[in-house]
């Protein structure tokens, strides 16, 4: 395994994810009504584009973990650098719709190598068993990319318009990130495995590990739809609560801080508990956080910070249950077809979502995700028992 310093190689990676995530998954958030306004463009194919995307990031995401497997995660990011720069450019030059649309075909690529299960992937390889700390760091910085890219995106905007945002980030890819990834990540041998899992590991027996993961795949591709629906249509739930627009920008605007909250809670005292433990605290704070959102005013603020901090443990937890459970051995690959369902249920949960809130109404939507949450919270209870169930064979 590669001598790489952690110091150096957790911060680069923490500021590339900034702008992975900015540059690609929260671009349409501040740029879909004005590219809409200024082309005359379907403002539903617009932020389909997203889906798209993420739709391709599922579909490609077991290739790129078995890459990063077998060469290392300093050629599969510089990759996602290269992809979402042109991915980028590609949205700022379209003359037409599907031009633009299909632009996202090369952001979903990016995104699959780039975004936060290529960079865990990455930290496993390189230090094994002791990635568990610098993952979290780096969550840490993930959760500062909307608060700092919605700002910068909007500036960007003020400034060159939509189409000069996006080169803007297409230079920040081609010509910052990349050199980071090149600059701070080792070169790895190509099919130098990491260390076997250390002492303390017990990997499960092979009937066990199916099921369990069957299960990590159940908890982390529900947890994933549940937070696209908040994520995408939080306002609409809440302005439908009589809450108006401002107000609910505002309480929408404290998630992130509540996630923040919960990974550097969870940096510090992570090392004196299993992350089986993180995953149960995440699915109970998001099904509390959700059912406290169907609450009068001073409840739903309660609301959103709890709920905040459930899929703040979540990222966390999807990161470095697998590492923990499987060991470090395949680790990438395994994050690699963990991410596929997970990816394409974020690519069609927000047309869910709108189809839900459509048909039914924005209170029996929430409803309908507040059970989601709570069979959730179920199976991360099942896959806690059948955990403790391996490790007594």
């Amino acid at each position: 395994m590669p001598s790489a310093a952690p110091r150096l190689i957790v911060p680069a990676l923490g500021v590339t994810q900034i702008f992975a995530w900015g540059s690609s998954y929260y671009l349409p958030a501040v740029l879909a009504q004005p590219i809409a306004s200024d082309t005359g463009w379907s403002l539903t194919w617009i932020v389909g584009g997203l889906s798209l995307g993420l739709l391709i990031a599922g579909l490609t995401a077991p290739f790129v973990g078995r890459q990063i497997h077998r060469r290392g995660g300093r050629p599969v990011l510089a990759a996602s650098a290269v992809l979402l720069g042109l991915g980028c450019l590609g949205l700022a030059i379209a003359p037409t719709l599907p031009m633009f649309v299909g632009a996202w075909v090369l952001m979903g690529l990016g995104m699959s190598a780039g975004l936060y299960d290529a960079a865990f992937s990455t930290l496993g390889r390189l230090y094994g068993q002791d990635a568990r700390q610098s993952i979290t760091t780096v969550t840490l910085f993930g959760g500062l990319a909307s608060t700092i890219c919605w700002p910068l995106s909007a500036f960007f905007l003020q400034s060159l318009g939509w189409r000069g945002t996006c080169l803007a980030y297409a230079a920040i890819q081609l010509f910052i990130c990349l050199g980071i990834y090149l600059a701070a990540l080792p070169r790895e041998p190509r099919h130098d495995p990491v260390d076997p899992p250390r002492d303390g590991v017990t990997v499960p027996s092979p009937r066990h590990a199916r099921a369990i993961l069957l299960l990590l795949t159940l908890v982390i591709t529900v947890a994933s739809a549940i937070s696209t629906i908040i994520s995408v249509h939080l306002l609409a739930i809440l302005q439908a609560r009589e809450i108006s627009l401002g107000d609910a920008v505002a309480l929408g605007a404290m998630i992130g801080p509540a996630q923040v909250a919960a990974r550097f809670i969870e940096m510090l005292i992570g090392k004196y508990h299993h992350p089986i433990w993180t995953k149960l605290a995440s699915a109970v704070f998001v099904a509390l956080g959700v059912a406290l959102l169907g609450g009068d005013l001073p409840l739903i603020s309660l609301g959103v910070i709890v709920y905040g901090a459930g899929i703040g443990l979540e990222s966390i937890a999807r990161a470095t249950l697998p590492l923990t459970l499987f060991g470090a051995q395949d680790y990438a690959p395994i994050m690699g077809r963990l991410a596929r369902p997970s990816l394409i249920a974020q690519a069609a949960t927000p047309s869910i979502g709108a189809f839900l809130i459509l048909w039914v109404g924005p209170d029996r939507t929430l409803g309908i995700v507040g059970a989601l949450a709570a069979v959730n919270m179920l199976l991360a209870a099942s896959l806690f028992l059948v955990h403790r169930r391996s490790r007594r064979r």
